[in-house]
Order: structure tokens, then C-alpha cells, then sequence
């Protein structure tokens, strides 16, 4: 699997060069646009058609999330994140 859209560059550079940053901003954003999307499941049905649903559910929580750091919709601070040295 490879990212084409939004570039692993611009994704790095949100996340100051740090690929693990990057995984752990994305993955835990992908997490709550999932816990949402699972929370809005009964609300949907009840709203709009199954045709509508399915194209909604075309994209994944993983390459929304990446879509957001990448525009800079996500952050994180970087005084309350730990540093480990080994």
C-alpha cells in the first residue's frame, strides 16, 4: 500500500520530519473520525438512502485523517509530548 494523495513530504513537514509523529497523529485521528462515523450509523439510516451511505463510506478514516494533517487541520503541541532517548 502507498499514499499518491496528500504526499508523504507534506505529511512529514506537518509532522516535524517525524514519521512515527506523523502515524500516531493520524491514527488517532482515524480513531475518532471512526468512533463519529459508528456514532452517526443509526442517525444516517434513519436520514438518507443507502446509496447515499455507501458513497459517504468510500473514503477511510485513515486517508481522511491524513488528508486533514496534511491540510493542517490536526496538530499536536509539542510541550506535551514526550520524548524517549534510547
Amino acid at each position: 500500500m502507498s499514499i499518491i494523495e496528500p504526499k508523504i513530504d507534506v505529511l512529514l513537514d506537518q509532522a516535524n520530519n517525524d514519521r512515527f509523529l506523523l502515524c500516531t497523529l493520524a491514527s488517532k485521528r482515524a480513531h475518532d473520525i471512526n468512533d463519529m462515523m459508528h456514532g452517526q450509523r443509526e442517525r444516517a439510516i434513519q436520514l438518507q438512502t443507502a446509496v447515499e451511505i455507501a458513497r459517504a463510506a468510500d473514503t477511510k478514516p485513515l486517508s481522511i485523517a491524513f488528508g486533514e494533517v496534511a491540510r493542517g487541520d490536526v496538530s499536536f503541541d509539542p510541550e506535551s509530548i514526550e520524548l524517549q532517548s534510547s
